[in-house]
């Protein structure tokens, strides 16, 4: 901690008020020989708490008791007519504690309150942690549980696996096709396409060859800010092959051929 960090933390005040322990006396008295800055921001500190005090000191009253002392040396002169001397009631040590104890109160109050914005503040932070922390848990375990589930779909011996080739347009392309015709669902891992300019996104088709009739089965939304590159897409058709176009966003009524990416046709059983 530098010197104005340790002017600025209330502690000098503290030392002044003489409310700290003896080890952090001895704390400031060593910052007080190493930094002359702090030497003097405990001397004003000294010198405020003096000017305030002096501040509410009475009228002097020294000068009362020679007029008293004057008064009893000439009570035996019964001629002389007795005058009576008010007399100032002299300053209480007490007022002086008062401020004192005022001005320790007050030094406390701040430190206090310094102290407890600080604490606020912390925990603030540990909040925010926790809840980023509680958010980060619920995403793996919803994380978890769809690559448990996909797990469970693929390894199912019905599934229908179609591997998409790359075409003209991009030759090293490629995609597969998950198929599970009893859930009537198609799951696609899109690991091997690139991210679509801005603009467009991939459209999924399912085909049917004789004749080539085409049905979409949607667009890939999100598909450059998801890591996986894993979707699912409903279909409830007789598909004998599914295409990927790259398409205008929001996608279209029918494929546009000359931007067909992959291309697969589901195998015939023996």
């Amino acid at each position: 901690m530098n010197s104005k960090e340790y002017i600025a933390s209330g502690i000098l005040e503290l030392y002044v008020a003489g409310a700290l322990s003896e080890k952090e006396n001895e704390e400031v008295y060593a910052m007080m020989q190493k930094y002359p800055e702090v030497m003097q921001e405990v001397l004003s500190i000294e010198a405020a708490i003096v000017q305030l005090t002096a501040a509410t000191s009475a009228t002097d009253t020294t000068g009362i008791f020679d007029v008293i002392q004057t008064e009893l040396n000439l009570s035996d002169d019964t001629s002389r007519e007795t005058t009576i001397v008010p007399i100032q009631k002299p300053r209480s040590i007490f007022r002086y504690t008062g401020w004192a104890a005022a001005v320790i109160l007050g030094i406390s109050l701040i430190y206090s309150v310094l102290k407890t914005s600080d604490l606020q503040s912390e925990l603030e932070v540990v909040q925010s942690e926790k809840e980023a922390l509680k958010e980060q848990i619920y995403k793996a375990n919803n994380d978890l549980t769809a690559a448990t589930k996909l797990l469970s779909v693929l390894r199912t011996k019905d599934i229908i696996s179609v591997p998409l080739g790359g075409q003209a347009v991009s030759p090293t392309s490629y995609a597969k096709v998950y198929w599970d015709k009893k859930a009537n669902q198609v799951y696609l891992d899109l690991q091997g396409l690139p991210d679509p300019p801005a603009g467009k996104v991939y459209q999924v088709w399912s085909l049917t060859l004789n004749p080539l009739t085409p049905t979409s089965l949607g667009v890939i939304e999100g598909f450059s800010s998801d890591k996986d590159k894993v979707f699912d897409v409903t279909n409830t058709n007789e598909s004998e092959a599914f295409g990927i176009t790259l398409e205008p966003a929001g996608g279209s009524e029918s494929p546009t051929l000359e931007q067909l990416y992959t291309l697969g046709v589901v195998a015939s059983n023996p």
